[in-house]
């Protein structure tokens, strides 16, 4: 199959990884992609977050597949023009990706399709700002409504700094605030074809910038999967996963359908284990990051079959992807001053010898190439894999690998999965 890959991340290079596993070899192209993307497919200069770029690109080159990866093509349409072109496309349209694009439609979905969530807010201006801070109380959740690359969320016991948070985005549009749920956190992938929905195995990541979740929230320091905790509270993934798809997944997609605006991608549950019960924290309308890169390396059932069925309406009665009993970990390497503006452009060593650590591999965020040099680019800037027998072994061999690794005021967790060590 001849598939395009949209984004330059490590959640779209670990979609590629685990593409090229398959047999027979798949043709696979990425736009733009990264440093570490182009050593391993062709990278194609298109701007990814325009529909008819990418449309008349799959059109001439006979594209069969196109994944889109990150959030931004989503929310401007590529899919949309995908599909008038007749090309199976794994992503949603426009209308269906507000699911991430707008909080509030999100949470309005929620209600009508009696999803449980925590109650939440919409805010315009200061004043509805503090009204609703003052209902719920702290510690206080103020989001950003639209896209916010992951840094749209604060959780604070600081009155002043959660009017400082919604202060600021306020200047880019109204706000959520929300009440606060506390309990563990998992992110499930669900893949949906508008009707039906298969589920992948439950992740957690890490967003806090530091150990023992410390510092300000990020796009996520770190991930494992499975998560062998949930066997003492539900007595096995499988009955979880199960609950998850009849109380939020179906009812959620359906409510979509019924309003003519079908979800065709990968439906993105953030979870939350209240003592009241699960409550959804938020949607995404594509794979998690670093989530993806834990969930995909234990995934037995070729990943094109299910993302083809997906977009082309063929999930109904196909069997629940099959995992390895094996566990991932992964580590991310940031940059200094991350999450804030980051310091790039600095030199990357070392990823030869990370690479001779055994079941490592490398998932490149923000990489390039310049003067045969391979530098940082942003702010995450590699997610180091481990799979193993056991968390210990996972960890030890993510943790070893990154030691051969070196970027000048590199930052990263040393707790990722040590709970379950």
């Amino acid at each position: 199959m001849k598939i395009l890959v949209l984004g330059s991340g490590a959640r779209e290079h670990a979609i590629i990884t685990a593409l090229r596993r398959e047999e027979p070899a798949h043709f696979i192209e990425a736009a733009p992609g990264n440093a570490g993307i182009a050593a391993d497919v062709a990278v194609v200069p298109l701007d990814p977050n325009d529909p008819v770029a990418v449309a008349d690109y799959a059109t001439l080159n006979d594209v069969q597949l196109v994944v889109i990866g990150p959030e931004a093509p989503l929310v401007a349409g590529v899919a949309d023009a995908l599909r008038t072109r007749g090309i199976a496309v794994f992503g949603p349209d426009k209308a269906a990706a507000a699911l991430e694009g707008s909080k509030t439609f999100a949470k309005r979905i929620m209600d009508d399709a009696g999803v449980p969530t925590g109650r939440a807010v919409r805010a315009g201006n200061l004043a509805e700002v503090e009204s609703a801070l003052t209902e719920f109380g702290a510690p206080y959740v103020v989001k950003a409504d639209g896209l916010a690359a992951g840094k749209g969320v604060l959780v604070t016991e600081d009155l002043a700094a959660a009017l400082a948070h919604a202060t600021f985005w306020l200047e880019h549009g109204s706000i959520l605030i929300e009440e606060f749920l506390d309990g563990q956190e998992i992110s499930l992938f669900l893949l949906s074809d508008g009707h039906n929905v298969l589920p992948l195995s439950p992740a957690q990541d890490y967003k806090r910038l530091g150990n023992n979740d410390a510092g300000p929230n990020t796009g996520g320091m770190g991930a494992y999967s499975p998560l062998p905790w949930l066997d003492a509270q539900f007595g096995n993934e499988r009955l979880f996963v199960q609950e998850i798809i009849d109380t939020v997944a179906l009812p959620t997609v359906r409510q979509l359908a019924q309003e003519d605006t079908p979800f065709i991608g990968l439906l993105y549950c953030g979870l939350i284990l209240t003592k009241q019960g699960i409550r959804v924290i938020e949607f995404n309308a594509r794979f998690g990051d670093p989530e993806t890169q834990v969930v995909l390396p234990r995934l037995i059932t070729p990943l094109s079959e299910l993302l083809f069925a997906a977009s082309t309406g063929a999930l109904d009665d196909r069997a629940w992807p099959e995992f390895s009993t094996d566990v991932a970990v992964t580590v991310v390497l940031a940059s200094e001053n991350y999450p804030e503006t980051p310091l790039t452009g600095r030199e990357i060593t070392g990823l030869d010898a990370a690479l001779q650590v055994p079941d490592v591999t490398i998932a490149h965020a923000a990489t390039a190439n310049r003067d045969d040099t391979l530098v940082s680019t942003g702010g995450r800037v590699l997610s180091v894999v481990a799979v193993g027998a056991s968390f210990a072994e996972a960890r030890e061999r993510a943790y070893e690998a990154l030691g051969h690794v070196s970027l000048e005021g590199a930052q990263f967790r040393t707790d990722i999965a040590a709970r379950v060590a």
